[in-house]
Formats: structure tokens, C-alpha cells, sequence
């Protein structure tokens, strides 16, 4: 199963923003990562810009390159505007889902759950993170593994009202996917139109 192993304060450094989480390393030294991190900005050109974007997408999401080209070319594909989609294909991945539902702290420990067969999808077990919910199912943490401490902690305190597009019952330990996520509800600091444009030249 292929995903980044790599260091991840460096990453969050590089983009200025604590993409994988809250960070304190990226808290105390926000400035890209390097001998030269702190000096003087160059000017980034435009493919750069684009670039950075993509890559800020594909990290946090924990997805890499031809997993996210096959997502674009699935979004190009559909009516509507292409970023946009991109984004809401994003949102409906498994490993997204469980993490948007406060059963994982971040979406490489929901990642881990949904490979270790931890969570089912309308009662049936399903262990691909790239799985795409559709609109109604219910996405639970397995029976057995309801008292797993680090759900259970996860949970704890969770603000689930937060997502307008799920629905979280607290005593099955289930969430319901009510509808794929508008753009404007998406939190995520990212301007899709910039990866259009990159995938576009």
C-alpha cells in the first residue's frame, strides 16, 4: 500500500500550514524547512505555484500521483467545475470519512483503521481507504473494536455538528455520508483551480 513515510513537520513547514494535523515544530518555526528557509522569498513562477498547490492537495490528503491524476481524470469527466469535483472526490474516500467523523485524529490513523479492518460500511467490513462512500451509507466502527482506546480518546470531545454533509450517532458509534460535501463546506486551504490549471497544460 503505497503513501508518504516521509517527515512531516518538514512538509507542513514547506506549505505554511499544519496540513497533517496540529504541529508544534511547524507553531514554533514557520518558515520553509532548509540552511535557507529563513532568508529572503524568491519569486515562485507560476508553474510553481501550481506545483505547490498540487502537491499541498496530494499531502493532505495522504494520496500520491497516480491515484490523484486518476481522481482528476474521473473529475474532467463529470459536468460541472473540474476543481471543485476534484475536491469533493477527495471528500468521499473512506479514509477521509472516518477521519472527518472523529473516529481517527488524523487521516493517516484513519488510513490505518480502514487497513486493519476497523471499520465497516453499511455492516459489511471494508479495509480500502480509497473506497468512495456514496450518499447514505453508514460508515460504524466494528463491534469487537468499539473500546479501542484510540477511537475511544479520538471521540472524546469530538465537535461532530461541524460537517453538515454527516450525521454521527455516538451510542452505534456510526456515521451516515447524508450527501457529497459542497465546496464552500470543504475547510481545506486549497485552490483547486490552480491544479486545473497544472493538469491542463
Amino acid at each position: 500500500m503505497a503513501r508518504y513515510t516521509g517527515p512531516k513537520s518538514k512538509i507542513a513547514r514547506k506549505f505554511g500550514e499544519p496540513i497533517f494535523g496540529p504541529d508544534k515544530a511547524q507553531a514554533r518555526r514557520n518558515f520553509p524547512p532548509g540552511q535557507h528557509g529563513n532568508t529572503r522569498k524568491r519569486k515562485t513562477s507560476e508553474y510553481g505555484v501550481q506545483l505547490k498547490e498540487k502537491q499541498k492537495a496530494k499531502y493532505t490528503y495522504g494520496v500520491l500521483e497516480k491515484q490523484f491524476r486518476n481522481l482528476f481524470e474521473k473529475a474532467q469527466a463529470h459536468s460541472g467545475i473540474t476543481g471543485e469535483i476534484l475536491l469533493k472526490l477527495l471528500e468521499c474516500r473512506l479514509d477521509n470519512v472516518v477521519y472527518r467523523l472523529g473516529i481517527a485524529k488524523t487521516r493517516s490513523a484513519a488510513r490505518q483503521l480502514v487497513s486493519h479492518k476497523h471499520i465497516t460500511v453499511d455492516g459489511e467490513v471494508v479495509n480500502i481507504p480509497s473506497y468512495s462512500v456514496k450518499q447514505g451509507q453508514v460508515i460504524a466502527v466494528r463491534e469487537k473494536d468499539k473500546s479501542m482506546s484510540v477511537i475511544v480518546d479520538s471521540l472524546n470531545g469530538f465537535n461532530h455538528s461541524k460537517y453538515p454533509w454527516l450525521e454521527w450517532d455516538n451510542t452505534a458509534m456510526a456515521g451516515k455520508f447524508l450527501h457529497t460535501p459542497e465546496r464552500a463546506d470543504i475547510p481545506e486551504n486549497i485552490k483547486e483551480q490552480l491544479i486545473v490549471e497544472l493538469y491542463s497544460k
